[in-house]
């Protein structure tokens, strides 16, 4: 599943292209993804102007100057696909991997000036819904979402509070959507090998009573923030079904330190231990016993 770098990476592909330009037509090519399309999805969708393409966590949000913002999610294996108008043999047109079955092609996005942007998606685990743009901060998929890693309000003393008296692991805090909005599997086994900890540590052993964050969540904020800047930087990871909007793979897999290297050599230097697997939550976690504690 798309975490937050890849989801960064395809609304960055798409703000160009989607913003400041009216929707012409939508074609809607089946009743439902993992959820039913709302009332009226395409005749809701026709006429309006996309003011902006933000994200929140891992949803991608089109605010219309209907008044009404598209919430899309991609699931696990949902993609876009953009198609310019006479463009579509020059150097750096979007499009997906052509491995991907057009019956997969499931909504169509029509824009002024002959762009077109197709959301394919194989599992159909995707979904897409209509909101109030004045009450979406209140909407129950978003109501619920803590800070964003990549926000001034994740820091140290946020942490502290989070973790403060948590049984819970350190792991699955940080993966926790309430407390870390968009922060997923992949990337907290990353940031944990940076910050020297290991995934099984309860997260309130490293929080501080009197409200004071100390160095190992300092070492922690740097290494979640980094590891994002990182991987949106290099387009995200290509595991699995995941293209960027321009079609083009996502290639931070090559840097990971930890993640799916189960067995091999730690790579911090002068460490001499073995990457190891073990489940939490029904996930994987890979962490260097030797060096992270």
């Amino acid at each position: 599943m798309p975490e937050l770098p890849e989801v960064e990476t395809v609304r960055r592909g798409l703000a160009g292209i989607m913003e400041g330009v009216r929707v012409t037509g939508v074609e809607q090519r089946r009743s439902d993804l993992r959820f039913p399309f709302p009332e009226r999805f395409c005749e809701r969708l026709t006429g309006a102007t996309v003011l902006a393409l933000d994200r929140r966590a891992k949803y991608l949000l089109a605010a219309l100057d209907s008044g009404e913002t598209l919430i899309m999610h991609m699931g696990m294996s949902g993609a876009f696909r953009i198609d310019a108008e006479g463009q579509a043999d020059k150097p750096g047109d979007a499009h997906l991997s052509r491995g991907k079955f057009a019956g997969h092609d499931h909504v169509v996005f029509h824009f002024a000036g002959g762009t077109k942007i197709t959301y394919n998606d194989p599992r159909r685990f995707g979904f897409m819904t209509l909101a109030e743009t004045a009450n979406l901060r209140a909407h129950p998929l978003l109501a619920g979402l803590g800070v964003e890693p990549t926000g001034n309000a994740f820091n140290a003393a946020y942490l502290n509070a989070a973790f403060l008296g948590r049984r819970t692991s350190v792991k699955a805090a940080l993966i926790d959507q309430r407390l870390i909005a968009g922060l997923g599997n992949i990337y907290a086994c990353e940031a944990l090998f940076r910050a020297g900890l290991s995934p099984r540590r309860r997260a309130g052993t490293l929080a501080r009573v009197n409200g004071g964050a100390g160095g190992r969540l300092e070492r922690l904020v740097l290494a979640v923030r980094s590891v994002i800047d990182e991987a949106i930087e290099a387009g995200g990871s290509s595991l699995r079904d995941y293209v960027r909007a321009d079609g083009s793979l996502g290639y931070f897999q090559h840097r990971f330190s930890v993640y799916d290297r189960d067995e091999l050599p730690c790579t911090r230097p002068g460490c001499t231990g073995l990457i190891r697997r073990i489940v939490q939550a029904g996930r994987s976690s890979f962490y260097c016993p030797a060096c992270q504690r």
